[in-house]
């Protein structure tokens, strides 16, 4: 009898431990507050893919950002002293005009309803704009517009690497070279403050900085180029380097 109590006990416990090892892989996709479970509770399927939250929040400020940013390039264009400035205003109306067309036609396809007016803080920047002349006109338009290209720029490249849904992965592709435009035809202005957006910048950050150390003064040695090895051919060529600013008038 004691050999039999034994051997139960015995078997008793590889069960309990089996059980508790075996526990956490059985709950870990029912375990509610970790990334993988907010990402599935806020996704809805459609027949392009899961459709997120972050992909909807994309949708609604690609469509805000044509709302305020097309007027702000059309009143650009009526009033700026300088070619430069109307250029860049002319590029804002373009790039929204087909972008806002291409967001309205995945939203409708993916059912997520879209705004018809900017939001408080575009229009106060549409006001701001407005109100202002000459140079002040000039800085204030290539400065708030750079400003909200760069916020949604980091949207757009986190969507383009994360979204599952095939739609919304070719808007953001599209939005990437449509705001990249933007940001290239603003800086060339020379209106832009790049002092300003790299406080601002460092103002909304909590991290510590990383990186190589600054310069000590020493030449540092050269570094090997990167380069293919072996006897292969290649047909691709370089991306051509961004323009330099325009000369002010």
């Amino acid at each position: 009898m004691r050999r039999i109590n034994g051997t139960a006990l015995i078997i008793a416990a590889l069960l309990a431990t089996i059980g508790a090892l075996a526990f956490p892989v059985w709950s870990y996709d029912d375990r509610s507050g970790t990334g993988a479970a907010n990402l599935n509770a806020s996704s809805v399927a459609t027949q392009w893919g899961p459709l997120s939250a972050t992909d909807r929040d994309f949708l609604v400020k690609v469509r805000l950002a044509g709302l305020w940013e097309l007027p702000a390039g059309q009143q650009a264009i009526e009033r700026a002293p300088s070619e430069a400035v109307k250029l860049a205003g002319d590029h804002l109306v373009v790039g929204h005009t087909d972008l806002d067309r291409r967001a309205r036609d995945v939203a409708a396809k993916l059912g997520v309803e879209l705004p018809n007016q900017p939001t408080e803080q575009q229009q106060s920047w549409l006001r701001e704009l407005t109100a202002a002349d000459g140079e002040e006109y000039q800085l204030k338009f290539a400065n708030l517009l750079r400003a909200a290209h760069g916020k949604v720029f980091a949207l757009v490249a986190q969507v383009r690497h994360t979204t599952r849904n095939s739609l919304i992965r070719q808007l953001a592709s599209d939005a990437n070279q449509t705001v990249l435009d933007h940001i290239t035809m603003l800086e060339r202005t020379g209106f832009v403050d790049f002092d300003g957006l790299a406080r601002e910048a460092a103002g909304a950050s909590t991290a510590s900085p990383s990186g190589p150390p600054a310069p000590s003064g020493v030449v540092p040695q050269v570094p090997v180029p990167v380069t293919p090895s072996g006897d292969q051919s290649f047909t691709s060529r370089p991306v051509p380097p961004t323009m330099a600013p325009l000369p002010q008038p």
